[in-house]
Formats: structure tokens, C-alpha cells, sequence
């Protein structure tokens, strides 16, 4: 379902298992195969789950073809949300096919998840973007642009303005012009309520998402998971939110059924803040946790905040302290070598200036008038 993504490969396993496994804890690794599985394809399926055995611990699928090969190979397996178990007789028959965990359809409020999960162990999504057909079963692509999104090759027409004409020409007028892009979920008010109602695994939809996305997101709702937040913490902690890729808020069906004010009305997004690429790290001093950046756009002052990227690194960081010469400074300009203190990161990692959205001026740096 991710067939414009950069997907791991077989041969990747073995070194994300060695990640995932941590001093006094194992990180669970699943492996995808949830699509539409056409004939041509099952000996390729077949070959993937001979080698993926003991390497994964368990496969998230639907399709019966995938299932049976699963059990062929004792393969631990999940009800992927692309078979839309939304009752307590399909959680029974997938149960009894051998299925571990399913992951419920989006259509279901807390009351009837909480029936469900006494059945078996439940996953439900709690945060990103939701699909106009709610549970991804769409073929407008598939009508529009010959690209499926039961493959994986959702093209997203559903997030495009549209005008509604009758046969004569007449225009229907409507407040939002987006009548088919739904808002993204998100469940962090209501945490509360979804750690009672018997699920076992959240899970968050984060499809080709930036880095800074998943950082904020994963890092807040782990938050929220591990301790109850107050209402000033979940206040706070939803203008972080904000503040990456999203199409505004819904609370999707837990708490009620949508209405049209869960469509969304943005363009290209409502988060309130991006990233602009200012600089690369030239050097890193370990011992002293310093690292030498080259600004090749725009400037950089004391209380910016930065992310710092690469092919292993990532983190957010508030600028406190810079140098440039070993001399103290409150700004730097391209071209300039300024020396600040940063947490492990490596030569060539990215640095990003992290600007916020004025409505009127579109993107801007923080109180910089």
C-alpha cells in the first residue's frame, strides 16, 4: 500500500532487527503485504514469506491467498484495516482463521471497539490522514488515472477542489470546494478514553510523511500513552501538532459521526510551520558536543529553531549559544561558519531553519517583525 515509497528490501531485516533490539527490550517489526494479490504475484508472495520467517513477528495482510501461506509457514499474521472488520462475527472468523491481532475498520465508535476487543487484541489508527472512503476501499483513482489505491497507487484525487454542475450548466454553490478531503484524525483529546476501551495497539498513519512529522507526532503521543497529560500538556502539546503536515483535526468516528465540518478546506495543508534547508555540518567534535555548520542560505540567530538531518540523524534544537572564530556571536550569515552546540550528529547532516506560517506573509521566521 505504500507503492510510491522507498520500501525496505528483504535484505534489510536483519539489520532492523539488530535495531529494534535494545538492551532490555525487543522493538516488534511487521512486515506489510497488504494489497489486492492478483494470481501472477502468489509465487513471488510465496518466495517473500519463505525468507522472511523468524525475521519478522508477524505479517499484516487480508488478502486469504496471503493468510494461508502464513499459516503454511507458521507465520504469525494481522487483519490489515483493508478488510474493514468492523463486528464481532468478522473478528470471530478471522480468529479462528489463525489471526493474532486485527486492525479495525475506521468506521467504529468507542462502544462498539470495546465489544470487539474481547474478542481478540484490537489495533486502531489514532492519528493522520483518513481517506474520503474512510477505510481506504476507493477506486476513484483506479476510474481516473488507471492507479489503484487497493495497490497502493492512490494518486489522491479526492484532495483537489471540485464544482458541482447539473446537465444544464447549473453551478451548485458550496461553502467548501473540497467535498471530498477529509480532515486527518487525531485522538490526543480523547487518549483517555481510547486506553479504556480495550485496544492493544495504536497506531498512526504516517505515509511518505517528512522526518519532523514522525518525530513530533510518535514523540507526543508517546508521551500522552505513558502518562496522563494535563489539559494545559494536551494544549500544548496540540500546537505542536499543528505545527507539522496536517489538513486540520477530526475525531474521526470515536466520539461521533462525521459531518461535513470534517472536511478539510485546506489547499496544501494547514500545518503552521515548514523547513528551509540553511546549512550542512562541516565538522563534529564529539568530546565537546560541537558541531561546525556552513550556511549556504538565508541567516541564523540566537532562539531560531533548527532540525538537524541525515541518513541517521534527526533532532530538534533551540539555538541558545553560537561562535564564529571562538567569539560569541547573536548571528550568522550565509556563507559563514558558526560553530554550535548540538547533540551527536555527523558531517554532512542537514540543518534546517524551522520558520513559522503568518497568514498574511505565508512562511517567516519567528519574531524576526
Amino acid at each position: 500500500m505504500r507503492d510510491s515509497a522507498k520500501n525496505f528490501s528483504i535484505k534489510d531485516l536483519d539489520i532492523i532487527n539488530k535495531m529494534c533490539t535494545l538492551p532490555n527490550k525487543k522493538i516488534k517489526v511487521y512486515l506489510t503485504l497488504n494489497t489486492i494479490i492478483y494470481d501472477n504475484e502468489l509465487i513471488k508472495i510465496n518466495k517473500i514469506l519463505k525468507q522472511i520467517k523468524n525475521k519478522v513477528d508477524a505479517v499484516i495482510c487480508w488478502d486469504l491467498s496471503v493468510i494461508q501461506l502464513c499459516k503454511k509457514y507458521k507465520i504469525p499474521f494481522h487483519i490489515s484495516t483493508q478488510a474493514s472488520i468492523s463486528n464481532i462475527q468478522s473478528a470471530l472468523f478471522y480468529k479462528k482463521l489463525g489471526a493474532e491481532r486485527v486492525i479495525l475498520a475506521r468506521e467504529l465508535n468507542l462502544k462498539q471497539i470495546k465489544k470487539i476487543s474481547k474478542i481478540i487484541e484490537i489495533e486502531t489508527f489514532i492519528h493522520g490522514a483518513m481517506c474520503s472512503s474512510i477505510s481506504g476501499r476507493c477506486f476513484t483513482s483506479q476510474f481516473l488515472h488507471c492507479k489503484s489505491a487497493n495497490r497502493g497507487a492512490c494518486r489522491h484525487p479526492c484532495r483537489k477542489s471540485y464544482k458541482v454542475i447539473d446537465d444544464e450548466g447549473n453551478e451548485l454553490r458550496v461553502e467548501n470546494s473540497r467535498i471530498f478531503s477529509a480532515k486527518d484524525l487525531c485522538t490526543l483529546p480523547f487518549l483517555e478514553k481510547l486506553k479504556k476501551a480495550g485496544i492493544t495497539a495504536f497506531k498512526i498513519e504516517g505515509r511518505n510523511r517528512e522526518p519532523e512529522y514522525v518525530y513530533a507526532v510518535t514523540s507526543i503521543y508517546r508521551k500522552a500513552l505513558d502518562k496522563k497529560l494535563s489539559k494545559k500538556e494536551i494544549e500544548e502539546s496540540l500546537k505542536e501538532l499543528e505545527k507539522v503536515y496536517n489538513r486540520e483535526f477530526s475525531s474521526g468516528f470515536y466520539l461521533k459521526l462525521p459531518t461535513s465540518d470534517d472536511l478539510t478546506k485546506s489547499e496544501s495543508g494547514a500545518q503552521k510551520s515548514t523547513k528551509e534547508l540553511i546549512g550542512k555540518i562541516t565538522h563534529y567534535w564529539d568530546k565537546i558536543k560541537v558541531a561546525s555548520v556552513h550556511l549556504v542560505h538565508n541567516e541564523l540567530r540566537l532562539g531560531d529553531e533548527i532540525y538537524v538531518q541525515g541518513n541517521t540523524t534527526f533532532f530538534k534544537h533551540k539555538i541558545t549559544d553560537m561562535e564564529i572564530n571562538h567569539k560569541k556571536v547573536e548571528k550568522a550569515v550565509k556563507g559563514q561558519d558558526v560553530a554550535i552546540k548540538l547533540e551527536k550528529c555527523r558531517e554532512n547532516d542537514e540543518v534546517y531553519l524551522i520558520l513559522e506560517r503568518d497568514k498574511k506573509l505565508g512562511y517567516n521566521k519567528k519574531d524576526k517583525g
